[in-house]
Order: C-alpha cells, then sequence, then structure tokens
C-alpha cells in the first residue's frame, strides 16, 4: 500500500470516526416553556425509544435560545417565528437559517376588566411584547381593534414609537413576551399567546380573547433553526421528520391549545 493510499484511508477513517461521535452525542433542542416545549419533550421522549438520543433545554426568556444557539451550546431552538429571526439576524449578525416550519400560535387581546374595546377608559393601561417583532404584530392587531392608528407601512415591524393616532390616549406597557399572562391582572388589556394561559392553568382564559389574528400566517409560524454550519446534520432532519409526523406530538399540541383547533395550525400539513 503507497503512502498516498494509507493516507486517504486514515482521512476516511477519521471521517467516520468524527461523524460517529457527533451521532453518538445528543441533539440538544431549546425551548420555551409552555406548547413548544411540551411538544417537543413528547418528540424527544420518541427519539430517544428509536435511538436518537435529544436533550431539551428550557429558556424563560426570548434573548438567550439564539445566543446559546450561537455558541453553540445547543444545536437547535424552536421559539422563534420568521418575523422574529429575521430581526435577530439583522440586529446580531447571527450565521442561522430556518430548517423546517413548526407550529403556527395565534395571539389574541385579553382583558380580565372589560368585555368589549368601546369599555376601555381613557388612559387605559395596554400590555405588549417588548421585543420588536412580537410587540409590532400585537400593535397591528390592537390598531384591527380600532384603538390605535399605526404609521403607514410598519407591519409587522411597529413599535409604540409608530403609533399616530391614540384618541383614548392609552398608555403602552412593553413587557418581556413570557410574562404577559402573568401581567394581566395589572392591566386593562394585553397581548397574549393562548398557549401561554393554557400553561398557566388558565385555558378558560386562552379561548376568551376580545379578538384574536388570524391564523394562516405562515410568516409567524415557530421555526426550527439552527447555525448555517449544522442545517445538514442529519438528527435535524430525522428530529423535525419525527415532530411533524408524530400523532402524540399532535395531540400535545392541541392539549396545550386546551384541545381548541381555532388557536393554532400546523402549516407543514397540505391545505384542506
Amino acid at each position: 500500500m503507497t503512502m498516498k493510499s494509507i493516507a486517504s484511508l486514515f482521512l476516511a477513517l477519521s471521517s467516520l470516526l468524527l461523524a460517529t461521535a457527533v451521532q453518538a452525542q445528543p441533539l440538544r433542542i431549546g425551548v420555551t416553556p409552555g406548547s413548544l416545549a411540551d411538544s417537543v419533550e413528547v418528540a424527544a421522549r420518541e427519539a430517544r425509544q428509536q435511538g436518537l438520543d435529544v436533550k431539551v433545554i428550557e429558556f424563560t426568556d426570548w434573548t438567550t435560545p439564539n445566543t446559546a444557539l450561537a455558541a453553540g451550546d445547543i444545536d437547535l431552538n424552536y421559539f422563534q417565528h420568521q418575523a422574529f429571526l429575521d430581526n435577530a439576524i439583522k440586529e446580531r449578525g447571527y450565521k442561522f437559517t430556518s430548517v423546517a416550519v413548526g407550529l403556527l400560535p395565534n395571539i389574541g387581546l385579553y382583558s380580565l376588566k372589560v368585555k368589549r374595546f368601546d369599555e376601555l377608559k381613557e388612559g387605559a393601561r395596554i400590555g405588549v411584547a417588548n421585543d420588536p417583532v412580537n410587540q409590532g404584530r400585537g400593535l397591528q392587531l390592537v390598531e384591527k381593534a380600532g384603538l390605535v392608528k399605526l404609521r403607514e407601512g410598519v407591519g409587522a415591524r411597529g413599535s409604540v414609537n409608530d403609533i399616530v393616532a391614540n384618541p383614548k390616549k392609552f398608555k403602552f406597557i412593553e413587557i418581556e413576551g413570557p410574562q404577559l399572562v402573568r401581567a394581566l391582572d395589572d392591566l386593562d388589556l394585553a397581548q397574549g399567546y393562548p398557549a401561554h394561559y393554557v400553561n398557566a392553568g388558565k385555558p378558560q382564559i386562552a379561548g376568551s380573547a376580545l379578538l384574536y389574528s388570524g391564523i394562516d400566517d405562515v410568516y409567524f409560524a415557530i421555526r426550527f433553526v439552527s447555525r448555517q454550519d449544522n442545517a445538514k446534520d442529519p438528527r435535524i432532519e430525522r428530529f423535525v421528520q419525527l415532530y411533524q409526523t408524530s400523532p402524540a406530538v399532535r395531540k400535545q399540541i392541541d392539549a396545550s391549545f386546551a384541545n381548541n383547533d381555532k388557536l393554532y395550525s400546523l402549516p407543514w400539513l397540505p391545505k384542506p
């Protein structure tokens, strides 16, 4: 055997050993609590039964899952929609990519104090998410309710600074998205995610929003996001396929939305 052949064989064996080592490591997935964490946990249990080791890591905010992914502490995260991802890439320069689409949650405008928007008094306190994209989505719904008018063309990228008409002088309170559920008691109206209320043991609130967004806008579907350098990891492809095809996962998603399929959709499925 020539030295060139030996070198080629060595490189081939090294690549095989490296690939085997990577496959032996757990696939680390970052999630946020609620419907996302619960459904991923179900998929992870099934994956382990099929020989794919998966470690699910929960984060309680909407910043750390991306910093952890960028640092290589996790391999995949599942908490953000495309609008949020686009903004994160623009703001932080992340080398990320969406590898698959996940569930599409609805959002709603909730209140424990009024039953109709016209009952809101002048100066009422309205809670919205404090991150740029989710705030814009919430404000679009506030505008749809006829409470304010946003600057023309801002769309989902609007912020409280883009409110150009606020006849009843509502006060907008910016709150970390996952904490909006807890803040509802102290607000007159708040943007909210139905699954967060279900997870907090308040399914009756999840289904009682004064107004919901549409559930057919795939731009706001949650994405499986990886770094560009590991997007082709076969473990990721295998896990996503399991998540999207598992009846147990689908059942858990439905339970997370109080068994109310009007509060979410599964955009990877063919349209009926």
